[in-house]
């Protein structure tokens, strides 16, 4: 469950990034910037949306959990969401850099593949193992530090000094 509540967050997060594309597909980046609304304004309020989503689903994914009988201390949940709700930081990024990037067309495989790139290599869906490309790789990525963070909940350890960086 702790897994997938930093899956969900990331996913959701991340998803956010298609309306930018959209609405800068369909023009409205362009006449957003005739109005006096500021550009930090405006990706604030997606941010804000993606944050708003990822909170949505990682407090589905806690009700999911408790009614099935999972059963987390109070400190260790609060613990694992704090650290996440950080570590969604980068994704926050990586919304407006996709929402750029791709086409109102392009954004729902982009962000497929993107998500589901960034979850391999950090271990969201099995464990990797100790050593080898990948979890030496993975430890470079946001979404490693992510579901890092979501072991914080069954008694994992906090981030060290290279997942804050």
């Amino acid at each position: 469950m702790v897994g997938l509540v930093a899956f969900g967050a990331m996913t959701a997060l991340i998803s956010s990034g298609a309306r930018i594309a959209i609405e800068r597909t369909d023009g409205w980046t362009q006449q957003r910037r005739i109005t006096p609304l500021a550009s930090s304004a405006y990706f604030g309020a997606k941010v804000i949306t993606g944050y708003a989503l990822a909170t949505l689903t990682s407090a589905l994914l806690y009700a999911s959990g408790v009614s099935l009988g999972v059963s987390l201390s109070t400190e260790r949940s609060l613990e694992m969401t704090g650290l996440i709700i950080v570590g969604l930081i980068p994704f926050a990024a990586l919304v407006i850099f996709l929402g750029h990037l791709l086409t109102a067309d392009s954004i729902g495989p982009g962000i497929g593949g993107v998500v589901s790139l960034l979850a391999l290599i950090s271990r969201t869906w099995f464990p990797i193992g100790s050593h080898g490309i990948l979890c030496d790789v993975g430890q470079f990525v946001p979404s490693y530090w992510l579901v890092r963070a979501s072991h914080v909940g069954v008694g994992g350890r906090a981030w060290r000094t290279t997942g804050w960086i």
